[in-house]
């Protein structure tokens, strides 16, 4: 897991492993709903999630095209896109899959402005 934002295509025509910006025709879109998201919450808007053996890794505003992150070939998000002309997508909100249930409601707190912004948005 991590901390971002993360937005179409996760896959990319060269399926390189990571680096590759795959732009959709609705990039300005999906960037402009995930930085929505990203810029609420208090640990996503610094691009810096600081997970355990990711220290380095940053996210500019705390966002990300799925496939410069990594390639991730038949994802639901670019299915989805392509299929449905459904717009998603994919938060990660956390380091850890599945937060102990007594950080859940400070995880609700990092979250609940986010939310309500990207409801507003869509």
């Amino acid at each position: 897991g991590s901390v971002v934002a993360s937005y179409p295509y996760d896959d990319s025509p060269t399926h390189r492993i990571t680096g590759v910006y795959s732009k959709s025709a609705d990039d300005e879109v999906f960037r402009y709903l995930a930085k929505a998201y990203a810029s609420h919450h208090p640990i996503m808007r610094t691009g810096k999630p600081n997970c355990p053996g990711e220290e380095g890794e940053t996210f500019p505003d705390g966002i990300t095209n799925g496939a410069q992150w990594y390639d991730v070939a038949g994802g639901m998000q670019d299915y989805n896109y392509v299929w449905a002309n459904c717009f998603e997508i994919t938060l990660e909100l956390s380091c850890c899959k599945y937060p102990p249930t007594s950080e859940l409601p400070k995880e609700w707190e990092n979250n609940r402005e986010s939310l309500l912004a990207f409801i507003e948005k869509v």
